[in-house]
C-alpha cells in the first residue's frame, strides 16, 4: 500500500491474475475520475506524507510548498473516491506526522534510509511556530469531515519496533494514525469478524482503537512497508468476499496481497513505474 505519488502521467493497465486483481499505473486523480460510480465495497490506503518522503516523481503528492495545497489534492482525490465507493462503502486512510523546521529549508542525509526523505523541507506553515507538532494527519481528517465524510474512528497505529530518535525534547514517535471514514451515515462494518482476545480464557471482545503492529521490511521496496496484519482487520470489517478494494497509493501492494488471501478483488494505482513491478513479483505474478 505504501505511499504512491500522483503526476500528470498517462495510465497503463497491465492484465493480471487473479481474475478482478488489477494494478494501474499513473496519475490517482485521473484514473479514479475515470471509474464508474459505487464501483468499490472499500479503499484502504495510505498517500505520502507531506514533506517527508522523495519519491522522485515530479509534482508528487506530498511535495507542496504549502501544507494546504497538500490537504486540497487530497480533499479532492477523496471526494472522487467517494464517488466511486457504494452507498455503505467505507474508507481506511494512514496518515503521518511531522514537526516544523524553523524555516530551515535543507535535511540532513538519512544515514539508515537515504531513499527516504526528502533533500528540502518545506516551510513553516503560516500560524505554527519552529519545533510545533504540526498534526497533518488532523487536518486532512477535518478536511475530509467538512467535505462530506463521516469521521467514524481515529485508530492508533501502535510500532512497536518504531525507528529511534536522537531527540532529547520529547517523546519518541512510536505511532501513527489509521482514519476510519464511511460515506454514509449506515454502512457495511462486520465487527464480528474483527473481534479480539479479551483474557487468557479465549474470551473475544470488540476491538479496541489501537492496534500494536511492527513494521516490515520487503526487499527491493527501501522502506518499510505496511505489514498484511495491520490491513487485514480493515478489510475484514469492511467487506465481504468478492467486493472489489481501491487502493489509490498502491506501493509495493500489501492492500492486493491481502485482498487475494481474503478472496477480495481490487485495483491498485501506483504512479512510480517501479512499484507496480515491485507489487507484481510480490504477488507472485511476474516469474
Amino acid at each position: 500500500m505504501n505511499r504512491s505519488r500522483k503526476s500528470g502521467t498517462a495510465s497503463t493497465l497491465f492484465s493480471l491474475q487473479p481474475e478482478g486483481c488489477e494494478i494501474t499505473l499513473g496519475d490517482a486523480l485521473s484514473i479514479v475520475g475515470q471509474l464508474p460510480s459505487r464501483s468499490f465495497r472499500c479503499c484502504v490506503t495510505s498517500p505520502p506524507y507531506w514533506g517527508l518522503r522523495d519519491y522522485g516523481i515530479p509534482g508528487q503528492i506530498g511535495a507542496e510548498e504549502k501544507l494546504q495545497s497538500y490537504i486540497e489534492k487530497l480533499k479532492q482525490l477523496f471526494g472522487e473516491i467517494r464517488r466511486v465507493l457504494t452507498d455503505d462503502g467505507t474508507l481506511w486512510l494512514n496518515l503521518g506526522d511531522s514537526y516544523t523546521s524553523g524555516n530551515r529549508r535543507w535535511r540532513d542525509t538519512d544515514r539508515k534510509n537515504p531513499a527516504r526523505a526528502m533533500v528540502y523541507r518545506p516551510p513553516t506553515p503560516s500560524g505554527l511556530k519552529p519545533k510545533d507538532l504540526i498534526g497533518v494527519p488532523w487536518r486532512v481528517a477535518f478536511a475530509l469531515q467538512e467535505d462530506g465524510w463521516y469521521l467514524r474512528s481515529d485508530v492508533i497505529w501502535h510500532k512497536p519496533n518504531c525507528q529511534p530518535e536522537s531527540v532529547k525534547d520529547r517523546p519518541t514517535r512510536a505511532h501513527e494514525y489509521f482514519f476510519f471514514f464511511s460515506k454514509s451515515e449506515r454502512y457495511y462494518y462486520n465487527h464480528a469478524a474483527v473481534r479480539e482476545p479479551s483474557n487468557g480464557n479465549g474470551a473475544m471482545r470488540n476491538r479496541r482503537t489501537v492496534w500494536s503492529v511492527s513494521t516490515e521490511a520487503f526487499p527491493g521496496a527501501h522502506f518499510a512497508t505496511f505489514p498484511s496484519s495491520l490491513i487485514e482487520p480493515c478489510i475484514l470489517a469492511s467487506t465481504e468476499p468478492g467486493d472489489r478494494v481501491l487502493d489509490p497509493f498502491f506501493g509495493s501492494g500489501t492492500t492486493g496481497e491481502v485482498c487475494i488471501k481474503l478472496k477480495r478483488q481490487f485495483l491498485g494505482i501506483e504512479l512510480n513505474p517501479a512499484y507496480p513491478k515491485l507489487a507484481r513479483q510480490r504477488l507472485g505474478w511476474d516469474t
